[in-house]
């Protein structure tokens, strides 16, 4: 086997794969999706780092996610962590969760799964444990798997990258956590939608997923397209937000991401595409805009959760089911 998996072979087995079918099956239902009415498309989730400016811990989020109405929060590991290390329960932190009627439907770590090098690829996979286990601790039921560690590297071979996520999600079996392949558009590394789709078939395992980003595609240069190839379990969270239309691409930074809605990003199209895959998920709105940083951290995510929404109506999606 080459060292690396070049274009054309990328392509080709892709497509291949492809044409049989994407072959993940959903791991678990969203909780709130169950008690959505018929005619919500999809949940609405929180992810902190929205917020991450005002710099809030874990319970005043969780209190915050719930007051301005989402159905699902997404936290960051670090967040968790910083919590417990202050001397906070997981118990207590679950049953605040539970009591406030949230899920966490996904949540946001770092562990080097996919590195070359063995011993820090083990050090990985000893944090993915660790951060899957205090996550099952409060009932979270999936975790993002970016690229971390190959973020500058540009030979990484997709083969081995989809092994190494087999064995992330041969543990995330023992531990009761989905670990989602993540696009990450800024990284040298699964940086194109096409190369986590790979890495996600080519793994073989039936709960293979991907994190997919408004910003991260748009970023990495792949085209929106691509998400109609997916069937409704490939992709069980779906990271929303927008980009300006200045600076260009190459120069845009995370810090440039706005409310969906507020910028050219082609929300209704995506919508529309996943919505006809099938997917009724989460919709998780993550920004990291600095501006919004300085306001009132409710006001922000009560803003994001209204403009979300009605990029969602934009979409007439009720006029796809009265045409099914």
């Amino acid at each position: 086997m080459q060292s690396n998996l070049n274009r054309r072979e990328m392509l080709a087995a892709t497509g291949s794969v492809l044409a049989a079918g994407f072959s993940a099956t959903t791991y678990a239902a969203s909780h709130s999706a169950r008690q959505r009415s018929a005619s919500e498309p999809f949940g609405y989730c929180f992810n902190t780092s929205t917020i991450r400016g005002q710099k809030l811990g874990i319970v005043e989020q969780v209190d915050l996610t719930t007051k301005a109405g989402y159905d699902a929060i997404e936290p960051w590991m670090r967040d968790i962590d910083t919590y417990v290390k202050e001397g906070g329960s997981l118990a207590d932190l679950r049953k605040r969760i539970e009591d406030s009627g949230l899920t966490v439907e996904s949540a946001i770590g770092f562990a080097q799964w996919i590195v070359d090098d063995d011993e820090k690829r083990k050090q990985g996979l000893e944090q993915a444990k660790r951060d899957m286990d205090t996550l099952r601790q409060i009932g979270g039921i999936r975790l993002a798997a970016p690229p971390t560690g190959a973020t500058k590297q540009t030979d990484l071979n997709l083969f081995s990258a989809a092994k190494r996520y087999r064995d992330l999600l041969e543990l995330g079996d023992e531990m009761g956590v989905v670990p989602q392949v993540e696009v990450w558009g800024f990284s040298s590394s699964l940086s194109r939608l096409g190369e986590s789709m790979f890495v996600a078939i080519e793994s073989g395992h039936p709960k293979a997923c991907l994190l997919p980003d408004v910003y991260h595609i748009f970023k990495g240069g792949s085209d929106f397209a691509g998400l109609g190839l997916l069937s409704s379990s490939a992709i069980q969270v779906f990271h929303v937000n927008d980009y300006p239309a200045e600076p260009a691409r190459e120069s845009m930074t995370d810090a440039h991401r706005v409310y969906p809605g507020d910028g050219v990003a082609p929300l209704t199209d995506i919508f529309r595409m996943i919505y006809q895959s099938g997917f009724r998920g989460m919709l998780s709105l993550e920004l990291f805009n600095r501006d919004y940083w300085k306001q009132d951290a409710l006001k922000v995510a009560q803003t994001g959760l209204r403009k979300t929404k009605a990029a969602v109506l934009r979409a007439k999606l009720d006029q796809l089911t009265k045409a099914d």
